[in-house]
């Protein structure tokens, strides 16, 4: 009896250990092209919104609405300090302001003129005077310039988990 116990447990082991040996499909990565250079979660370039598109969005977004979104652009200005913010051109002369999901990554200070596509969370906001004049300080604007700031201002923004920066 004894024997066949162990028989059997054998007979299991072999049977339940055969099907492991399979080679697994290999899943198709996000189409991150060899062309983009990633930061934070990777993402795609696939179904981007295009600047007019984001510009329709923004425009109909109240104060204090999001939506979660997916959106190329070019770069028109970086942070200086650590690449901590940019700003995105959209259309009609506006732009995005761009920061990353808890600050958990930053992008090249060198990227200003780059294309862009970026993905999260986009909202409408009133930025503070003194607000504006820190990141008017942190993109290296001029005394002049940001002794100009003197009223809050309605701005888009956009807290991004991914982004992709064209070579």
């Amino acid at each position: 009896m004894k024997r066949i116990n162990i028989l059997l447990v054998i007979i299991v082991c072999f049977v339940s250990c055969k099907g492991q040996n399979k080679q697994s499909v290999a899943q198709p990565l996000p189409e991150v092209a060899t062309n983009f250079s990633s930061f934070g979660t990777e993402i795609g370039a696939d179904k981007a919104l295009n600047t007019s598109e984001m510009t329709l969005k923004y425009q109909n977004l109240g104060v204090a609405d999001t939506i979660s979104t997916k959106f190329s652009g070019t770069v028109l200005a970086v942070c200086q300090a650590k690449g901590c913010w940019m700003n995105v051109k959209l259309d009609n002369g506006s732009e995005a302001m761009v920061k990353f999901k808890d600050y958990g990554f930053f992008v090249p200070k060198d990227i200003a003129g780059k294309d862009v596509v970026i993905n999260g969370l986009a909202f409408v906001e009133e930025m503070s005077v003194e607000e504006q004049k820190h990141y008017a300080e942190d993109g290296d604007e001029s005394v002049a310039a940001i002794a100009a700031i003197v009223s809050p201002k309605k701005t888009f923004r956009f807290e991004a988990d991914g982004v992709l920066v064209k070579q």
